[in-house]
């Protein structure tokens, strides 16, 4: 639904906004589709004329140990996590290199510790983790970095399978887990992925920074 209102009415904060708004492209589509992929790179090229930052943040988790996941759940999280972050990221190199761009990828600290019943996410941020620091290396010279987030208060979780009472316990034991005594809220995601994307971080590459309120350091418990 479209909703327009008269420029006299608007703020100048207001309007500053939706002047922004209108430069926002959104492609809606799943990014395991390599033709969704493909148009969404080239819509926005079209739209926008070049490309500057690239940030990877799709992706999804899926409880089960070696017991209990199938091929299918891999194949479902290795595609959504990796398969298609390294396919987008293959064909935005070739603009990022012309404006001399960045890439900031989203992983995770289960990338870095080993956590039980969630083996396949597990191993896609690992992959994601890797994939940052040879891309870094890459002749292309495109400065490539990744956040590593710690349990952040989002929907992914329960997506994944808790009910609001193990949601509820889970975050209870963020206190214990996380050195700071919490989980993480989204903005604080966004604002270290605003500092990578901008030229405050120019001379960063082939770093995974954690934003996990010290829990890469913590000890099992």
């Amino acid at each position: 639904m479209s909703h327009m209102m008269p420029r006299r009415l608007l703020s100048s904060s207001q309007r500053g906004l939706a002047h922004r708004l209108q430069q926002v492209i959104l492609v809606p589509g799943d990014l395991t589709d390599e033709d969704t992929v493909k148009k969404t790179v080239e819509d926005t090229l079209a739209h926008f004329g070049h490309l500057d930052i690239l940030v990877n943040s799709a992706g999804i988790l899926a409880m089960g140990s070696i017991e209990t996941t199938d091929l299918a759940q891999y194949d479902k999280v290795m595609n959504v996590n990796v398969r298609s972050v390294y396919h987008l990221t293959h064909l935005c190199v070739p603009y990022l290199i012309q404006t001399k761009g960045c890439i900031v990828n989203v992983s995770s600290v289960n990338g870095q510790r080993s956590f039980p019943g969630v083996l396949a996410y597990c191993m896609s941020k690992s992959a994601i983790d890797q994939f940052t620091r040879c891309v870094a290396l890459g002749k292309a010279l495109v400065s490539t970095r990744s956040e590593v987030p710690g349990v952040i208060i989002t929907e992914v979780h329960k997506r994944a399978g808790l009910d609001e009472e193990q949601y509820k316990q889970f975050l209870e034991k963020c206190k214990l887990t996380h050195a700071l005594g919490r989980p993480g809220e989204v903005e604080e995601v966004a604002q270290t992925i605003a500092f990578l994307a901008s030229d405050a971080a120019t001379f960063i590459t082939g770093v995974n920074l954690p934003v996990d309120g010290g829990r890469h350091a913590m000890c099992p418990r």
